[in-house]
């Protein structure tokens, strides 16, 4: 699992649950949150894929959710850099 805030990864055991008071050690964010969870997914309804899961309004902040799994996480905010957007055009269309 990553900390959506800074992007620090974490190991959790299997079988292991991640409290909803846990902070990452390195900037201090929840943990227990939808953006670090498994069923999280911004095109789904609710933008959760477990459809008895209830409607969490801050995704960043912890929450109760009972479905919570410890997934990739976003890494930060999930979106790649304008430096890697470009990178990746121009691997795109290199020319051999």
């Amino acid at each position: 699992m990553r900390c959506h805030g800074c992007g620090a990864s974490f190991d959790v055991p299997a079988g292991e649950r991640v409290g909803f008071r846990d902070a990452c050690e390195g900037c201090g964010a929840d943990l227990h949150v939808c953006l670090n969870c498994a069923y999280h997914d911004p095109s789904a309804y609710n933008e959760c894929r477990e459809p008895n899961a209830e409607r969490v309004s801050d995704r960043d902040r912890a929450n109760r959710c009972d479905y919570f799994a410890p997934g990739p996480g976003s890494a930060g905010s999930g979106k790649p850099s304008a430096g890697d957007a470009k990178s990746a055009l121009e691997a795109l269309f290199k020319k051999d």
